[in-house]
């Protein structure tokens, strides 16, 4: 009954599947989403060999096995991670000067994996924690700070919290926040040549596990845009997404089906072939 494991391994690998395009939809109107995508891998195959074989022959390669190969054995498939899309999505007017849009110019390619960079705004909450965004749907709170929804604060250029003296500000296209023509500011944009290796935590938060990134402040291999009154939609292609769930849910009934009629065949071996007269 090895196909009974097979057929479940693919049941559970399109459930979580479904589970991701599902949360992709959910997020589809979430400012500054990336839609994930799913790694499928097939667990290691496996060489069979007749072990009842009686013939044996009488110098044998080393690396061939003594009993003759029936052929090899997929054990079934697994989701080995999910890795989010970080290109940019659609940008939206909204007339808000607290949003934000950070619009991607020119992002160099990792040599290692051939994915281009990606850039991020800077956040911190209370107690000193670093975490990386692309929504930038900001607000400002009671003392004046600038913030994200959830209440972590959007860090300058020298790691330091942005306070504003007065909700009348305008940002400009490299990220200097201005007050009646004073400086104040300005943002902090943070640069993963490799964006792989970020941890999605949700709310649109991404953490580095492998210490703080690198601002692109000063990098010039690396451009990008800010526009203040826009924000940045989602990444999800909600056509694309809708046929994929279609699929995944017509490959979990297929390998229902396969259960089912294992389970079948197994009902018949102990009720029927193995009752005793």
């Amino acid at each position: 009954m090895r196909g009974l494991y097979t057929a479940a391994s693919g049941m559970l690998t399109q459930q979580r599947r479904v589970e991701m395009l599902t949360n992709n939809i959910a997020n589809a109107n979430t400012p500054g989403y990336k839609a994930d995508q799913a790694a499928l891998r097939a667990f290691p195959e496996l060489l069979l060999s007749r072990l009842d074989e009686e013939t044996v022959p009488a110098k044998p390669p080393r690396s061939f096995p003594l009993q003759p190969a029936v052929g090899s054995f997929n054990t079934g498939v697994y989701m080995q991670e999910l890795i989010p899309n970080f290109s940019q999505g659609d940008i939206k007017k909204t007339g808000q000067p607290t949003d934000i849009a950070l619009v991607n110019g020119t992002l160099p390619v990792d040599a290692a994996t051939g994915q281009r960079g990606a850039l991020f705004f800077v956040v911190q909450n209370e107690n000193g924690d670093i975490r990386y965004t692309r929504n930038g749907n900001f607000t400002i709170n009671p003392q004046g700070f600038l913030t994200t929804n959830d209440g972590w604060y959007v860090l300058d250029e020298n790691g330091r919290r942005i306070q504003l003296p007065s909700t009348n500000f305008t940002v400009s296209a490299d990220g200097t926040i201005t007050v009646a023509n004073r400086r104040i500011a300005r943002i902090n944009i943070a640069f993963a040549a490799n964006p792989n290796t970020l941890v999605k935590e949700g709310n649109g938060l991404f953490r580095s596990n492998n210490g703080t990134l690198p601002s692109a402040l000063g990098n010039p291999n690396v451009t990008y845009t800010l526009k203040q009154g826009f924000i940045e939609r989602s990444n999800v292609d909600l056509d694309r997404t809708m046929t994929e769930l279609l699929s995944a849910y017509r490959a979990f009934e297929a390998n229902q089906k396969i259960v089912q009629a294992y389970d079948r065949s197994m009902d018949k071996a102990v009720n029927e072939i193995g009752r005793l007269k």
